[in-house]
């Protein structure tokens, strides 16, 4: 007779278990995404064809957490030497990085002139999202840039009021989006009407928010344990009920 209740009341372990994790564990399980590319370009010059390429040597968090180009060329905006991307995702601390740099970088957008190198870091922690550009051997023509750009640093070119500014760059422009992750944009141009429409970004890294990790002994872990520790007292239950129910009839 005490069988079927004991095989009940270990079903109903299980349950609650299950039930326990189900509820203790957050809405969305999904790791922390990251992304990053090299360049992207969509833009349109008075007088020109439209340019429209990118995002080139893109990389993920879910694949390929790489790329890498031995040159880049956009006719008439911007040429580079070896640029790359990263995107990873540490499964231990659930920390998300993403990184993107250009080196020899040359722009022909309006004969701007040359950056030596670009480089965006992206780091997406428990603690909060963090975001850097570094820059080397700025050549612009009329600006002044610092090698570490403080976040959103915006100059017009050319300075203006008299001429007015053909276009803008943003040094460093972070943006929080509102799923919470953070994008670190190197340099960004923009165009005023006088030269034409759109805009090109240079090394851009997106990153977080964090995967949090699932430490056994606490949080959702817990719970988890919980339910293994049932599924592994239901079967010595039942047994010992069985060899007592033997003793009984004998």
């Amino acid at each position: 007779m005490h069988k079927p209740m004991v095989r009940r009341g270990g079903l109903v372990g299980v349950i609650a278990a299950a039930a326990l994790l189900a509820g203790a564990l957050p809405a969305s399980a999904a790791p922390g995404d990251g992304s990053a590319f090299v360049a992207d370009a969509s833009l349109t010059l008075l007088g020109n064809p439209a340019v429209d390429v990118g995002p080139l040597a893109p990389s993920n968090t879910s694949g390929p957490t790489s790329a890498q180009l031995a040159s880049l060329n956009i006719p008439g905006v911007v040429t580079a030497g070896i640029v790359n991307s990263s995107a990873t995702l540490d499964e231990d601390t659930g920390v998300v990085s993403s990184h993107a740099d250009l080196t020899n970088v040359g722009l022909t957008l309006a004969a701007l002139g040359s950056i030596g190198a670009i480089n965006v870091d992206c780091t997406g922690a428990t603690d909060g999202n963090t975001g850097s550009t570094s820059l080397a051997n700025v050549a612009l023509a009329g600006v002044t840039v610092p090698v570490n750009p403080a976040p959103n640093t915006v100059i017009a070119v050319p300075p203006g009021p008299i001429p007015p500014p053909l276009l803008s760059i943003t040094f460093n422009e972070q943006i929080t989006n509102p799923d919470g992750s953070l994008t670190v944009n190197g340099v960004h141009v923009r165009l005023n009407a006088l030269l034409g429409t759109g805009d090109l970004v240079l090394a851009s890294a997106t990153c977080g928010p964090a995967a949090a990790p699932m430490p056994l002994a606490s949080g959702a872990g817990l719970w988890l344990g919980v339910g293994l520790l049932g599924l592994i007292a239901v079967p010595a239950g039942i047994s010992v009920v069985r060899r007592r129910s033997a003793q009984a009839t004998g």
